[in-house]
């Protein structure tokens, strides 16, 4: 029988398998992410099903989804909000901006500028916003999908530090397989797949919070503890990295290697499962010296050095 983890993901794949096909590893990610309430930056090329995903799993959890298309002139109050003077009350009174939601999937977050990335800042990290000197809280589960162009695309701007490893994970997607291409074509050829997409709540808020509870209880061995921490101080000490992996970046990682083992059906986290969710923690949140990039290292690269050089537990 499934623990509540195991069944979470299930019903996640079963209904967001039905809208978005081939992505299986991303809809698993997404579920750590749900469960963790941490937030996802989706790294890919256009047109490879980013809102969609993002629509559907708002959607399947039953929340309410909002949208904020990054450009060049968005302002800080385009998303938190303003206030507006209401003639009848003859008072100032706060217009809720779009971060005013359980999802919110912000399209092409590198193409807004650093004054409007920041204005994130306090809403992915505190779950509330300031304006005006007042404070305003979000949801408690509110979940920030951001969306990002590859670099060198034109007219986008790099996300600083502070904000990348303000997101848990960072998924990047490819081109599909030809199979799950061809299936796209034969499912959506004729179609509006925004359109005819029907999917609906499957994660009632007892689920979910049953699926919270159970992560406390998928044991994390001092040894393991340690083996994350060693793998934090080998990036921090790398010749290709001038900043290394952070304290927020090594409790997600532990974080993310609990729920990925609890929903293997597992009750203590092994170092696989912290190699298995790595990949998703650890790349955004380095910051790579100029001899790398000179050397053609990435940090995919870099983090699967770190992985193979570290010394594994017993």
């Amino acid at each position: 029988m499934s623990n509540a983890l195991e069944s979470l993901e299930q019903q996640l794949q079963r209904e967001l398998g039905e809208v978005v096909i081939g992505m299986q590893p991303v809809v698993r990610a997404l579920a750590i992410a749900v469960v963790a309430r941490g937030h996802v930056l989706l790294q890919g090329a256009p047109g490879l099903g980013k809102t969609l995903l993002s629509k559907t799993l708002a959607r399947a959890l039953g929340g309410v989804f909002k949208r904020v298309q990054g450009t060049s002139d968005l302002m800080p109050a385009d998303i938190t909000g303003v206030h507006v003077f209401d003639a009848q009350k003859q008072e100032f009174v706060f217009r809720p901006g779009p971060v005013f939601a359980d999802v919110l999937l912000v399209d092409e977050v590198n193409r807004a500028g650093p004054k409007t990335q920041s204005a994130l800042l306090e809403a992915m990290e505190e779950r509330q916003v300031s304006v005006d000197r007042s404070n305003y809280p979000l949801p408690a589960n509110f979940l920030v999908i951001a969306t990002q162009n590859p670099r060198e695309f034109e007219g986008t701007y790099p996300l600083p530090e502070s904000q990348l490893d303000r997101f848990m994970l960072r998924v990047d997607l490819s081109y599909p397989g030809r199979e799950a291409e061809l299936a796209v074509v034969a499912r959506y050829g004729n179609v509006d797949a925004h359109a005819n997409s029907q999917a609906g709540q499957v994660i009632s808020a007892a689920a979910l919070s049953a699926a919270q509870a159970a992560v406390e209880n998928v044991h994390v061995a001092p040894e393991l503890a340690a083996y994350v921490v060693e793998l934090a101080a080998a990036s921090r000490a790398h010749v290709h990295v001038s900043l290394g992996l952070s304290t927020r970046g090594v409790l997600a990682l532990v974080r993310a290697a609990r729920i990925a083992a609890g929903m293997r059906g597992a009750d203590f986290v092994t170092p696989d499962d912290v190699k298995q969710v790595a990949p998703l923690v650890i790349p955004h949140r380095l910051v790579l010296a100029p001899e790398a990039i000179l050397e053609g290292v990435n940090e995919q690269t870099i983090t699967q050095r770190l992985l193979d050089q570290t010394a594994v537990p017993r």
